[in-house]
C-alpha cells in the first residue's frame, strides 16, 4: 500500500505550512528546502507552477499518491455541484481522514495505520481500507478488543468541536459520519478552483 514515507519537516518548509506534522520548525524566516533556500529560486512562481504546487500539497495533507488522486478528481468532476468542493468533500468522507477528525488518532497516518491493521469499524464491520469512502448515516468506531488497547486510548484525543459534520460519543468511541461537510467548515488550506485548473488543461 503506497504512501509518503519522506522526512515531513522538509515537506512542511516546502509550503510554509505543519501539512505533515507539528510545525515546530517552521518559523518566519524558515526557508524552503535545498541548499540556497530561497534565493537561487525564482521569485515569482508561473501559473502552472501554482497550480501544481497546490495540487501537491492537498495529497501531501489528505496523504494520496497521484494515481488515487486523480481517480477522486474523476469522480468529483461527474458529481453535481461545484467540482472542487467535491474533491474536497471527498477526501474528507475517506475513512482514514475521518478517524483522524474525530480524534481517534493524532495524525493522518496513524489513523491510516489504525485502519490497515483492522483496529477500525464502519457499521459494525471491520474496514481495513483507509480509502473507504463513508456516507451519511455510517457509524464509525474501534472493534471491542482494540477499545482495551492503551496505546490507541492513549493517542485519542476527542473530535474537535469545530467538526460539525461528524458526531462523537466519548463513552462509546464511536461517530457518526451526519453529512458531507460544507467547504466553509474545512480547515484545510487548500486553493481547490486552482487543482481543477490544473486538470482541465
Amino acid at each position: 500500500m503506497a504512501r509518503y514515507t519522506g522526512p515531513k519537516t522538509k515537506i512542511s518548509r516546502k509550503f510554509g505550512e505543519p501539512i505533515l506534522g507539528n510545525g515546530k520548525w517552521l518559523t518566519k524566516t524558515s526557508n524552503p528546502p535545498g541548499q540556497h533556500g530561497a534565493t537561487k529560486k525564482r521569485k515569482t512562481l508561473g501559473e502552472y507552477a501554482i497550480q501544481l504546487k497546490e495540487k501537491q500539497k492537498a495529497k501531501y495533507t489528505y496523504g494520496v499518491l497521484e494515481r488515487q488522486f486523480r481517480k477522486t478528481f474523476d469522480e468529483a468532476s461527474r458529481k453535481k455541484g461545484v467540482t472542487g468542493e467535491n474533491l474536497i468533500r471527498l477526501l474528507e468522507s475517506r475513512l482514514d481522514n475521518t478517524v483522524y477528525r474525530l480524534g481517534i488518532a493524532n495524525s493522518r497516518p496513524g489513523a491510516r495505520q489504525l485502519v490497515s491493521h483492522k483496529h477500525i469499524t464502519v457499521n459494525g464491520e471491520v474496514v481495513n481500507v483507509p480509502s473507504f469512502q463513508l456516507k451519511p448515516g455510517d457509524s464509525i468506531g474501534l472493534k471491542p478488543t482494540s477499545r482495551n488497547n492503551a496505546g490507541i486510548i492513549s493517542a485519542a484525543k476527542g473530535k474537535n468541536n469545530k467538526i460539525n459534520w461528524l458526531d462523537w460519543n466519548e463513552a462509546e468511541m464511536k461517530g457518526t459520519f451526519i453529512a458531507f461537510p460544507e467547504r466553509e467548515s474545512i480547515p484545510e488550506n487548500i486553493k481547490e478552483q486552482l487543482i481543477v485548473e490544473l486538470y482541465s488543461k
